[in-house]
């Protein structure tokens, strides 16, 4: 009559039996969130939080067109997003060989604006896991600001359309501050007018200015790898790099943790 296995043998599963549940364990626990309580989110909009690019660029090519000037590819202007209105038409039009006049800039600025907050969200959409993220930042009890250098008055009816407003705690445009992004002064009042404190914050951004912005203020800095930078992404020297939504309370956990009020 053949034998069972040994009491060594009985040993050794009951081990590795152990030893998958604890793995099963870790891989499905859920973080603590507690950090996150408290602490301040500051976000870019255009490039960060939403794709606006086909908005923006439209409404630039129907101003060019509208000169008699060809349109921009979408690929070639969209690095041009971020600095706010007048940067992007000024960009746009020298890269078509046709420098504004700075006497001109007014009016076509305010031509560019009568059309784009007609349209500035007939494409504009939320980037991936952007829902999902500020749900469980709001929900961990993180106060959430928006930090644009897009004028206020664009930025709240974008939010609005979108359903994301409720989100957020405060919203920032580039007109409200002494001086935009990369300016300290711009964050700092984004993390002030939401309730919260610098020392506890994190700006989440695309481009140059806002990590200027976060290193003239002393904030942790998580760029995302998708936005629109004419400086490579890789080269801003961010805190941490994400490529998507779902890796960003886990970049928050862990720059909030690293450095505690």
């Amino acid at each position: 009559m053949g034998q069972g296995p040994g009491i060594g043998e009985d040993i050794a599963i009951s081990r590795r039996l152990a030893e998958t549940a604890s793995a099963f364990d870790g891989a499905c626990a859920v973080p603590d969130l507690t950090p996150l309580a408290g602490a301040t989110i500051a976000f870019d909009l255009d490039g960060t939080l939403v794709d606006s690019a086909h908005d923006l660029i439209g409404a630039l090519n129907v101003l060019l067109e509208q000169e008699g000037i060809a349109a921009l590819p979408l690929a070639e202007a969209r690095p041009f997003i971020g600095h706010g209105a007048k940067w992007l038409l000024e960009r746009g039009f020298t890269a078509q060989g046709h420098p504004v006049p700075g006497d001109q800039m007014p009016a076509l600025f305010d031509r560019f604006i009568a059309h784009y907050s007609e349209h500035s969200a007939d494409l504009t959409r939320p980037f991936p896991g952007v829902v999902d993220c500020l749900t469980e930042l709001k929900a961990a009890g993180a106060k959430l600001s928006v930090c644009t250098n897009k004028l206020t008055s664009l930025s709240v009816p974008i939010l609005e359309r979108l359903d994301l407003a409720k989100f957020f705690d405060s919203v920032v445009g580039g007109d409200m501050p002494p001086a935009p992004k990369p300016d300290a002064r711009h964050l700092a009042m984004a993390v002030a007018a939401a309730g919260g404190q610098i020392e506890r914050a994190v700006m989440v951004g695309d481009a140059a200015t806002d990590a200027g912005a976060a290193r003239a203020a002393g904030v942790p800095l998580v760029l995302v790898s998708f936005g629109y930078t004419e400086t490579p992404v890789a080269e801003l020297g961010a805190d941490i790099l994400i490529d998507h939504f779902d890796e960003l309370t886990e970049a928050c956990l862990r720059l909030l943790t690293a450095c505690p009020a």
